[in-house]
């Protein structure tokens, strides 16, 4: 278990924790935002290396270099739930982006 996962805590203890566990992974303290952002980013590194991974699978299995449909299954299903994931993520962004500039102040 990632102990990342307890930001919202107000626990002094947890927070060091978080820090020495960023600390010990090479991870900068930038703030919430600046957490969020690299998280992102993360993701759609992982989302582009899924539909990589899909797409090689695929033209291995049409090349005939290999005849194991299941692991061009797997690649697609990933690929495919991780690209649904971000496309998500994406809406409720603009959502909210949209939401922030329909405020008044």
């Amino acid at each position: 278990m990632d102990i990342s996962s307890f930001y919202n805590i107000s626990s002094g203890v947890i927070k060091e924790a978080v820090e020495r566990s960023n600390a010990a992974k090479g991870i900068k303290s930038t703030g919430e935002f600046g957490n969020l952002f690299e998280k992102a980013v993360e993701n759609l590194n992982t989302t582009n290396a899924y539909l990589s991974d899909a797409e090689n699978e695929k033209i291995r299995w049409a090349l005939g270099e290999t005849e194991n449909t299941h692991e061009l299954t797997n690649a697609l299903q990933k690929a495919s739930t991780a690209l649904q994931y971000t496309v998500a993520v994406r809406d409720k962004f603009l959502e909210a982006y949209k939401e922030i500039m329909q405020m008044q102040i």
